[in-house]
């Protein structure tokens, strides 16, 4: 979209009634004829624009897609968000976010995508990210904290899209699957991947980056029985930008109460609440190493507590975590 256009569509969004094309012909120091020009181009996009003769244009429906224009006028936020970039397709939104923060982006600053077309996900997994239907979203953070903490900021996203989700479909019962997951059904709805570069005793910065399944329908072949989205479970689409707002709203306020805090203990009893392991036998699979136990709860720094048949209880910071109970086979882990 280009600057034009985009702020044509600003001001629409930002009006309740019509906008007089004298007005913004003043304001953009263009002609009708042009302004005629950037509004059939936002229709072409799919925006519903009403034109009537001696009142201007009135924004009748939004795309629902995550650009500038339609996420901003949402958020609550001060610092996350506020510099936002949306890109038609790239190969990765964390790439992108991380390539702007050694450049000196600022706290908050967010990358979006419609498409990736290199994905990750944890364990260098592929994500897959077709366009048109989800969100693709990497947040630069540059925490002022010990980067021991930096660990518990996947549940701190966790959190905060949890809680998002919750609020746009509230008939929905989603789960936190530690470390970085949101399930519906055992199935996933949502990934979480963070990145940092740092020193022993400094974090240059943190890349929060989530693939969030949001219209995706049906699910590709290969991720059947593994994944679903909002629109599968709850029969409906969904504003994408809506959605980001509002994850973009309540990870502020959280990451803020973390930065306030000394570890994750104000978290801890609504992550215990929604969590998809919480008195499930699980085994942790690491690099050189597998952890059985069941799942007790979690620690103030984020860690998998496990008590063990011998009745001895262990943190486990990191991991991939299966489902071990008969009961439970049939829900992928």
């Amino acid at each position: 979209m280009n600057p034009v256009t985009s702020s044509i569509l600003q001001r629409l969004v930002g009006r309740d009634g019509f906008v007089s094309g004298g007005e913004l012909c003043r304001e953009l120091h263009i002609t009708r004829s042009a302004v005629w020009k950037h509004v059939a181009q936002l229709r072409e996009a799919g925006y519903a624009i009403e034109a009537v003769t001696g009142r201007g244009y009135r924004l009748a429906g939004l795309t629902g897609v995550p650009v500038a224009e339609e996420v901003l006028p949402l958020l609550e936020t001060t610092r996350i968000g506020r510099s936002f970039s949306f890109l038609g397709t790239t190969d990765s939104t964390n790439l992108q976010a991380r390539a702007i923060a050694r450049d000196g982006a600022a706290e908050g600053s967010v990358v979006v995508a419609d498409s990736q077309t290199g994905g990750r996900g944890r364990m260098r997994r592929a994500w897959s990210s077709p366009p048109g239907v989800n969100l693709y979203c990497s947040i630069v953070l540059r925490p002022p904290v010990p980067t021991v903490r930096v660990p518990e900021i996947p549940l701190v996203a966790a959190a905060a899209i949890h809680e998002a989700i919750g609020s746009e479909c509230p008939a929905l019962q989603i789960f936190v699957k530690w470390p970085n997951d949101i399930l519906c059904g055992g199935r996933k709805l949502c990934g979480i991947l963070c990145e940092m570069e740092s020193e022993p005793d400094f974090t240059h910065f943190v890349v929060v980056g989530f693939g969030l399944n949001v219209n995706l329908d049906p699910v590709p072949e290969e991720l059947q029985g593994i994944a679903t989205s909002l629109r599968i479970e709850a029969g409906a689409a969904f504003s994408r930008a809506r959605l980001l707002a509002a994850v973009l709203n309540r990870f502020e306020r959280i990451y803020d109460e973390w930065l306030g805090n000394s570890d994750l203990g104000f978290l801890l009893p609504r992550l215990e609440r929604h969590a998809w392991l919480q008195g499930k036998a699980v085994r942790i699979e690491q690099f050189d190493r597998i952890i059985a136990g069941t799942v007790s709860g979690l620690s103030p720094q984020g860690h998998l507590l496990l008590l063990g048949e011998d009745g001895g209880l262990t943190a486990v910071s990191s991991g991939e975590a299966h489902l071990q109970s008969i009961n439970d086979q049939s829900r992928p882990a």
